[in-house]
């Protein structure tokens, strides 16, 4: 098995300071008094599209507590109120959404209906739309200060959706002509981002105006730091209050109050090519499967900091291996016979190369003959969804967009899905997907989706590996930093300095 090598102490420390020396984000206008009070935060990824919110980006604007969408989801995935109020459902078809009054966008212009119908419907007409819209087909318009959203079809998830950051309400100033956004000074939260260096830092200021009241801290600086092993050095070293995603290997290292573990919707996944390469084949999907040792990952690169997946949800969703069967009718194995495959993954997480190492040598092990490819995300992620790889190692969470897998299952599985990697095409899964986005809410769903789940694993053409867990690192003096599952939030109103 692929194992660790850990850098004497000296030479972690040495190239620890010369990393961290050059990646943190330092305020020439800070003075001691009031850089106690910013929120010094170290995070994984860069942006990759210009902090577009239509994009994955919009996850850093939710995670700043910058940008906010019209409705939010408590732990349980339910739906409460953001900047709207409340809603009903009006008919099949309609819903009607009351928009919160007394509400300034960060640029001093006012939260009406129209500036929310606004955005709804430049993320509709976006390319690539947000994930959350995939197979959706939505309207909205103003009446006086409500919302009206219509759907093509029933749609029981509309309050959910409408709650995926990639839907966060900006001001009219935000969108370009030329297609763009630009959330500098655009969002309602209770910090205004101020200024976004490319992919190295931002800078955010307390917004006074905020309308669920004053933060208590005075502002968040940003240092994009993808070096696993930087961001835990900036704990320890203090350069940052909060670093995001500490890998497994350096966890260890630090004191157990500054780190914190939850078990979290995101899954260790291997996608596999179906529509070109050896991985057309259900049979040679089904000896990858049988390759892997989802155990000898967890023990060996999660140093058990990560749970065998039994299936592509995992145990942050109790109801889920509650009702799970195993999926029938599925291919049986045939020798891969010296098939040359391409596997790649990206360095972003630290542990996914890893992963893509050991995989590697089980799937050789089992007659394939492997190329292994690993780039940063943002130089990857366009060949990964073109196809060009057989296989692709991505660490996916499974409830990110609306606290439903149901957008995930479409997305990734179906044949007009916007982030199908395994080009995966099967009028059964179609089917099975839709028929989990129409039930209502409850139970129903639940065995809905759990069917959907069991349609895809038939295939073969995604191997659940492992869940991951949530392991963030937070200085002895940060309180209320929030430790969220789905990775919405994590710099909030309460959160500040001791």
């Amino acid at each position: 098995m692929h194992l660790r090598s850990p850098l004497p102490a000296l030479a972690l420390v040495v190239a620890s300071s010369l990393v961290l020396g050059g990646c943190f984000a330092q305020d020439p206008n800070a003075t001691a008094g009031d850089a106690g009070g910013r929120i010094k935060l170290a995070m994984l990824q860069p942006p990759r599209s210009g902090l577009s919110p239509f994009s994955d980006d919009a996850f850093k604007l939710s995670r700043w507590s910058t940008a906010e969408t019209l409705v939010t989801l408590d732990a349980d995935g339910n739906a409460g109120p953001g900047l709207a109020t409340g809603w009903r459902r009006t008919s099949d078809l309609a819903w009607e959404f009351t928009v919160r009054p007394g509400v300034t966008f960060h640029d001093g212009t006012p939260l009406t209906a129209d500036s929310a119908v606004n955005t709804l419907t430049r993320a509709v007409a976006a390319s690539p739309k947000p994930r959350i819209l995939d197979g959706v087909a939505l309207t909205a318009r103003a009446e006086g200060d409500r919302v009206v959203v219509t759907t093509g079809e029933p749609d029981p998830l509309v309050p959910q959706r409408l709650s995926s950051p990639q839907l966060a309400i900006l001001a009219a100033s935000a969108y370009r002509p030329d297609g763009s956004v630009d959330p500098v000074g655009t969002g309602t939260g209770p910090f205004r981002l101020v200024a976004v260096n490319g992919t190295t830092t931002a800078t955010l200021d307390r917004h006074d105006g905020y309308w669920g009241g004053r933060a208590r801290a005075a502002g968040i600086d940003v240092s994009f730091v993808p070096d696993g092993t930087a961001r835990a050095a900036a704990i320890r070293s203090g350069e940052a209050h909060i670093a995001e995603a500490v890998p497994v290997s350096q966890a260890a290292l630090l004191d157990p109050a500054t780190i914190t573990e939850v078990p979290m919707p995101r899954t260790n996944t291997l996608y596999l090519n179906t529509q070109a390469g050896p991985f057309r084949d259900a049979g040679l999907r089904a000896a990858a499967r049988e390759a892997i040792d989802a155990g000898e990952l967890v023990r060996g690169v999660y140093e058990g900091r990560a749970d065998v997946a039994a299936g592509l949800l995992g145990p942050a969703l109790p109801w889920a291996a509650e009702g799970r069967t195993a999926p029938t009718g599925r291919a049986a194995a045939t020798p891969p016979r010296g098939a040359a495959i391409t596997l790649a993954t990206f360095s972003d997480r630290a542990e996914l190369p890893e992963v893509a190492s050991v995989l590697q040598q089980r799937l050789e092990d089992a007659g394939f003959a492997v190329e292994q490819v690993v780039r940063e995300y943002a130089h990857i992620e366009e060949d990964a969804l073109a196809g060009e790889f057989d296989a692709f190692v991505l660490s996916r969470a499974t409830v990110l967009d609306s606290g439903d897998p149901v957008a995930y299952l479409r997305s990734d599985f179906t044949c007009d899905g916007s982030f199908n990697i395994a080009r995966l095409c099967d009028p059964a899964v179609d089917e099975a997907v839709r028929t989990a986005s129409l039930a209502e809410a409850g139970d129903g769903r639940r065995a809905a989706i759990l069917a959907a789940e069991a349609a895809v694993l038939r295939t073969d053409a995604a191997i659940p590996m492992l869940h991951e867990r949530v392991v963030q690192g937070d200085a002895t003096s940060v309180v209320g930093s929030a430790k969220d599952p789905r990775e919405r939030v994590l710099v909030t109103v309460d959160t500040h300095l001791r």
